[in-house]
């Protein structure tokens, strides 16, 4: 927290904030967003491509001005201020590293141009370097570094500065996967350490999952929901998220009322569901089962995906485990009968009507995939 913010003062918040871009009609890029991001939490902005979150980011930034609404940081109104009167650093997917400068030369140039004394600049240097555990590596220049190490110098880069708020465009986008799982725990325990607002924008679901305090979910330049990775996954507040954060089966009209028995639109994670052999179909007091053929069987290492096509109509995919639980007599394979079973509390009543990029046909339960 910001040394003059005071207590419970939202380190960003967001009135009504709206983005028209120049068009016949009009482009609304975001559309009367409302948001407070708590001082010293890890917030992440998730939503597909042109759903807003980066234009909401840029306007935060200073980068791009509101159509209407206002900004405040730490309690300022900073709405008309440009970027470099305003307690924030941005750090990009590019990096944007010099290459001529050393990595230490790098991360000391903002304070250069702020006229910092050096004694002061290379004392905030070394720090800022072994926050990101790079404290060994300032006179490398960045063509010797890895993706990842690049990534820590840009944000030693902008945690030099001491802001009150650092901004994260898809910082992890250009990395490979196993890479970007590794910084992802970094990421977050650079966070922790440093206690600095970071406002995270990115399109990975499982990336805002693991990294949040909480996680405001972008459609169409408008907030579906916000709140903790648990209640974004198992309490989706549209069909939207409950598509979009994961992988859902959603179910509604007649077939809810037949494999779910209850009406309206509902949905249940494929990891819920259980398949068993046909002759396993009798659930157990406190569960719901469906009977149907499998159509699918993907080995995915870690787990097994079953695509069940049910007698009720339509299809629910599952997600086992690869634990071994299974005896290989017992494998099932495509065209086996099954019943699926689960837990009722397991089912989510999910509010309003499929949106309709996510609407499929009829009432046939659907299964999103990740994107």
């Amino acid at each position: 927290m910001a040394a003059d913010q005071a207590p419970g003062v939202p380190a960003i918040r967001l009135s009504r904030l709206r983005k028209e871009f120049a068009g016949s009609p009009p482009v609304v890029a975001v559309d009367d967003v409302d948001l407070d991001v708590r001082a010293g939490e890890f917030f992440s902005m998730l939503g597909p491509s042109g759903s807003g979150k980066t234009t909401v980011l840029r306007m935060i930034a200073g980068f791009e001005e509101p159509t209407a609404g206002a900004i405040e940081l730490a309690g300022a109104d900073v709405t008309t201020r440009q970027p470099y009167d305003r307690d924030v650093n941005t750090v990009f997917q590019d990096y944007a590293l010099f290459p001529h400068m050393s990595v230490a030369e790098n991360v000391e140039y903002g304070l250069l141009v702020k006229k910092v004394g050096r004694a002061e600049r290379r004392s905030r240097v070394a720090e800022a370097l072994e926050q990101v555990r790079l404290g060994d590596h300032g006179s490398r220049r960045p063509s010797q570094l890895s993706g990842g190490q690049r990534q820590r110098v840009a944000l030693a880069r902008a945690l030099v500065n001491r802001p009150t708020v650092l901004l994260l465009d898809e910082p992890l986008g250009a990395l490979d996967l196993k890479l970007r799982e590794q910084m992802q725990v970094e990421l977050k325990g650079i966070q922790r350490d440093v206690g600095i607002t970071f406002l995270f924008v990115t399109h990975d679901q499982e990336e805002a999952l693991t990294l949040s305090d909480r996680i405001a979910v972008f459609n169409a330049g408008r907030i579906e929901q916000v709140g903790t990775a648990r209640e974004v996954y198992e309490s989706p507040a549209s069909a939207f998220v409950a598509g979009f954060v994961g992988t859902s089966n959603l179910l509604t009209g007649e077939t809810a009322r037949a494999v779910m028995g209850r009406e309206g639109s509902v949905a249940i994670r494929p990891e819920k569901l259980a398949v068993v052999p046909a002759e396993e179909a009798r659930a157990a007091e406190g569960q719901l089962s469906a009977a149907g053929s499998l159509e699918e069987v993907v080995y995915g290492g870690p787990v097994t995906r079953y695509v069940v096509a049910l007698d009720a109509g339509g299809r629910l995919t599952a997600l086992e485990q690869n634990t071994g639980a299974r005896a290989d007599g017992a494998a099932l394979r495509r065209g086996d009968r099954v019943a699926l079973r689960w837990r009722s509390e397991h089912v989510i009543d999910v509010p309003g009507a499929p949106t309709p990029e996510l609407q499929g046909q009829g009432t046939s339960p659907q299964q999103f995939p990740t994107t």
